[in-house]
């Protein structure tokens, strides 16, 4: 068996169904930071009808920390966990893999591919999917740090990959919730992007001959910060280069919101490169926090 951990800030929306999907285990927790919506009330509810729910708030600092504090200071009932997010789901196929996987024994960690959810439909093309995150860990043996608006991972040892995926709603509180969580994403996308042009290098050999996907796609996107006009190249890239545009309506609009996203990476990269003192980028950098 394994413990599933789900992050949540302001989830009223998604929590439910989550948890829903996370009962296949016996120990499922919810780490809330802070939420200031129905997220809790919802989430208690279950541990109030003798579900096996748990409910932890930490107050959140960026999205490396939160999992590293998680893992530090909330003992699991099992060896391994899997971390969901609120607007994803766990599906029995993915279960019963992980399950499979936990037995074999071999590694420390296993990457698992999404499949993002967006207008009622899966974006397979323009997403690049497969997109690996690492989910399933064995406690105490990976840990994560922060890159840029997410996490990386840092294991201890050897890692896999699953075969089955899980669904990822991307955009299931609505367009403006997806442009409002971007805007402050992009403020830490703008910090990696000029702190990777300074100090960072392409690590061509990734790039071409990298041994998995996670390699190549890592050294991709350290390429694509140096590459001019990048949000208008990535819009080409997806929508034509990737197929978007056999996704329909959604490939679409996916493609084109992706393309406003790196504009706002940029305008705020430039942002903390002409007003530097004035930038909310540079008080963030300072101690300023912010939640998911």
């Amino acid at each position: 068996m394994l413990s599933i951990y789900i992050l949540t800030h302001n989830e009223e929306i998604d929590i439910a169904a989550c948890i829903e999907s996370a009962l296949l285990s016996d120990d499922v927790v919810v780490v809330d930071s802070l939420s200031t919506d129905r997220t809790i009330e919802i989430a208690e509810q279950y541990r109030a009808n003798q579900f096996p729910v748990r409910v932890v708030q930490h107050r959140f600092e960026s999205h490396g920390r939160q999992r590293t504090w998680m893992l530090e200071n909330i003992p699991p009932k099992h060896e391994w966990v899997y971390i969901l997010e609120a607007d994803e789901r766990m599906t029995p196929a993915l279960f019963r893999e992980c399950l499979q996987a936990i037995e074999s024994g071999d590694c420390v960690g296993y990457y698992v591919a999404e499949r993002v959810m967006f207008m009622g439909q899966w974006i397979r093309r323009s997403t690049q999917y497969p997109r690996y995150q690492l989910r399933l860990l064995k406690h105490g043996r990976v840990w994560f740090s922060d890159y840029g608006h997410t996490e990386r991972e840092e294991c201890e040892g050897k890692t896999g990959f699953l075969k089955e995926t899980y669904p990822h709603y991307t955009c299931s509180k609505g367009l403006s919730r997806w442009i409002e969580k971007h805007n402050r994403y992009s403020t830490d996308e703008a910090l990696e992007t000029l702190h990777q042009l300074q100090s960072g290098t392409v690590n061509w050999r990734n790039l071409f001959f990298g041994a998995t996907e996670v390699d190549r796609r890592r050294a991709l996107k350290d390429l694509s910060l140096r590459i001019p006009f990048r949000p208008f190249v990535r819009f080409i890239y997806m929508y034509f280069f990737l197929g978007g545009w056999l996704d329909g309506r959604a490939g679409f609009t996916w493609c084109v919101l992706q393309a406003f996203y790196e504009y706002l990476i940029l305008l705020k990269a430039w942002e903390l490169q002409q007003f530097p003192t004035e930038s909310p980028a540079l008080h963030k950098e300072h101690g300023a926090t912010h939640s998911y």
